[in-house]
C-alpha cells in the first residue's frame, strides 16, 4: 500500500511503522499502533514511561490536523 508522502509526514509515519487496518460502513481506517508505556518502579510507586525517547517521537500538530479535517468539508 502506498501512502502519499504529505500524509505520511503529517501522521508521523516512519519506515517500519505498524498500522492497524479496520473497515466500517464509511470506509477503511488506518491507525498507527504505538507501543504502550512501560511501568518503572520509582521508590514505592509505579511510573509510566514512554516506550520511545522524546527525540524519537514524530512531531504531530494535532490542532493543525483537526483544522485541516474541518476545512475539508464545504
Amino acid at each position: 500500500m502506498v501512502i502519499p508522502a504529505s500524509i505520511r509526514d503529517r501522521a508521523g509515519l516512519l519506515p517500519g511503522t505498524t498500522l492497524d487496518v479496520s473497515v466500517d460502513d464509511t470506509g477503511i481506517r488506518l491507525e498507527r499502533v504505538a507501543a504502550g508505556p512501560t511501568l518503572v518502579r520509582v521508590g514505592k510507586r509505579l511510573v509510566a514511561r514512554p516506550a520511545r525517547a522524546a527525540d524519537e517521537r514524530p512531531p504531530i500538530d494535532v490542532a493543525a490536523l483537526v483544522e485541516e479535517e474541518r476545512n475539508r468539508w464545504p
